[in-house]
C-alpha cells in the first residue's frame, strides 16, 4: 500500500508519512513513570490524537493503557452524574472487553455500572471500582482521554475532575491510576475560558494537580527532513531534502497540519501540472512556494476554526489587527486573558518576550481576512494596505526591492515635512542592491 501525507484524523506509520515521534514519546513515558497527571493542550490539528495513539502502542508492554475519546459521549449524557457514569463505564467496557490483562470480575463490575439504568449510580461507586481495578492489575493502569473539550462546559465534568484529583492525592493509601493524560485545545487548568460568564461558580477548576507538559510538538526542519527521506526512498528519486525542509519550516514554523498539507499539495496537486510536469519538479523550492499560494487560498477546517474564533472573541481580533497593521509590539503578559486565548488557539507565539503571529501562512491568511472586512476598509491603515498590496506582492511573493524603494520615498518625505535633518545623508539617493 502506497503511503500518503495525511491531514484528516490521526496518522498511522503503516499508511502515512510521519515525523519520527521517538524523542517525544520518551519524554512522555518519563512523566508516566513518575506518576504524573497532565494535560496535552495544543491548538487544533496539532497532532494530539496521533501522539496519543503512538503513545498507547509505546507503553503497552509495561502499562495497561485505556484510551478513550469523549466525542463518543453524547451531550445528553452529561445531564447528571448518573448518566455520565453509565456513559463513561460503557466506553471503558468497550475498550477492555478483549483485553486478557483485565480480570473478568473488573469487566463485570464496569459493565454493571454501565447497565444500571434502573437506579442512580454515583461517581464514588465508579471510582471505587477504578481503585479495586488498579490494585488488582498486574500492570499499572494509565487512563488517556482525548477530545476533553467536548465535555468541559458543564458541572458534571468538573465533578469528574474533582474525583480524579481526590484519587491522586490519596494514592499513597488507596490504589489509583498510574497516570492520567487528558488532551484537547483547552487547558483544563484554564477551563473557565470555555465557561459562560454567568456561570462563575464553575470557574474554580479542581485540576490543579496537573504537571507541566513541556514536550515540543511542533516539527523542526530535521523532523520534516526525516519524513521527506522516507518519501524520497519510496519514490526512488533524489530531491534536495534539506532545502525543501527548511523552506517548509520557514513558512509553517513547524505547525503539523500546515507541514503535512503543503507536502500533500506538492505530492498530489502540483505534480503533473503544466508548471510541474512530474513529482521531482514539484519537490523543489519553487514547488513549496506554489503550494503555499494554494494553501493560503483554500478553505479548510483549520482556517475556518481560526476565523471562527476571531469572530467569537472581539479582543482577539483587535490584538491581531494591532500586530498585523500597526506593527505594535505587544509584550507577553502571562496574566492577560486575551493573550492566553491567542496562544491556546495557536494564533501567536512568544519570541523574545513579545507576541508574534505564529507563522507566515497564518500571517498571510489573517492579513487577507482583515482586508475584506467592511469595518477594516474604513480604516486608513487598511486602505493603504489594500492600495499597496499589489505593488509589493508579485506572483505571491514579496518584492523586497520595491519595498525598500518605497521606504526610501516615505523616509525622505517624512523628514522633508518635519524640517529635521535626516540621520543618514542623502538617503533618498541610496542604491538598492539585489
Amino acid at each position: 500500500m502506497t503511503k500518503i501525507f495525511n491531514v484528516n484524523g490521526a496518522c498511522r506509520c503503516d499508511r502515512h508519512y510521519m515525523v519520527h515521534l521517538g524523542s517525544r514519546l520518551q519524554q512522555i513515558r518519563q512523566m508516566v513513570e513518575d506518576g504524573e497527571y497532565f494535560v496535552i493542550s495544543k491548538a487544533r490539528q496539532y497532532g494530539k490524537t496521533t501522539l496519543l495513539h503512538a503513545l498507547a502502542d509505546y507503553l503497552e508492554e509495561e502499562y495497561l493503557v485505556i484510551s478513550l475519546d469523549f466525542q463518543n459521549i453524547e451531550s445528553e449524557e452529561y445531564i447528571n452524574g448518573s448518566t455520565f457514569v453509565r456513559a463513561l463505564t460503557r466506553e471503558i467496557s468497550r475498550r477492555i472487553r478483549r483485553m486478557t490483562e483485565v480480570a473478568d470480575d473488573v469487566k463485570e463490575r464496569l459493565y454493571d455500572l454501565s447497565d444500571s439504568s434502573e437506579r442512580n449510580v454515583r461517581m464514588a461507586e465508579m471510582f471505587a471500582c477504578f481503585s479495586e481495578w488498579c490494585e488488582e492489575s498486574a500492570k499499572p493502569v494509565v487512563l488517556v482521554i482525548d477530545e476533553i473539550d467536548t465535555a468541559s462546559n458543564n458541572q458534571v465534568f468538573l465533578d469528574f475532575l474533582a474525583q480524579l484529583r481526590a484519587a491522586y492525592l490519596d494514592r499513597d493509601r488507596t490504589a489509583a491510576f498510574q497516570s492520567v493524560i487528558l488532551a484537547g485545545v483547552y487547558d483544563i487548568r484554564n477551563i473557565r475560558k470555555k465557561i459562560r460568564q454567568e456561570e462563575e461558580h464553575k470557574q474554580n477548576s479542581p485540576w490543579n494537580i496537573a504537571a507541566d507538559f513541556d514536550v515540543d510538538m511542533s516539527f523542526s526542519s530535521a523532523d520534516i527532513a526525516g519524513m521527506l527521506k522516507a518519501y524520497e526512498a519510496d519514490h526512488g528519486m533524489k530531491i534536495d531534502i534539506w532545502e525543501i525542509a527548511d523552506t517548509i519550516y520557514d513558512y509553517t514554523s513547524g505547525y503539523p497540519f500546515l507541514v503535512s498539507r503543503l507536502c500533500k499539495l506538492m505530492d498530489e496537486k502540483l505534480a503533473g501540472t503544466t508548471e510541474f510536469k512530474d513529482k521531482k519538479s514539484a519537490w523543489t523550492t519553487e514547488g513549496v512556494l506554489e503550494a503555499v499560494k494554494m494553501l493560503v487560498s483554500e478553505k479548510n477546517t483549520l482556517f475556518e476554526s481560526l476565523i471562527g474564533k476571531l469572530n467569537a472573541y472581539q479582543d482577539l481580533k483587535e490584538m491581531i489587527y494591532l500586530l498585523l497593521f500597526q506593527g505594535q509590539v505587544i509584550l507577553y503578559n502571562v496574566d492577560d486573558a486575551a493573550t492566553d486565548i491567542l496562544l491556546m488557539f495557536g494564533f501567536v507565539k512568544v519570541k523574545k518576550g513579545t507576541l508574534q503571529i505564529a507563522n507566515r501562512i497564518f500571517e498571510t491568511r489573517l492579513y487577507n481576512y482583515f482586508l475584506t472586512l467592511p469595518e477594516a476598509l474604513n480604516r486608513d491603515m487598511c486602505k493603504l494596505a489594500v492600495l499597496d498590496k499589489n505593488l509589493f506582492v508579485q506572483d505571491g511573493q514579496l518584492d523586497v526591492e520595491r519595498i525598500l524603494e518605497k521606504f526610501v520615498v516615505h523616509f525622505d518625505d517624512i523628514y522633508q515635512e518635519s524640517g529635521t535633518d535626516r540621520p543618514y545623508h542623502r538617503l533618498s539617493r541610496c542604491t538598492i542592491y539585489n
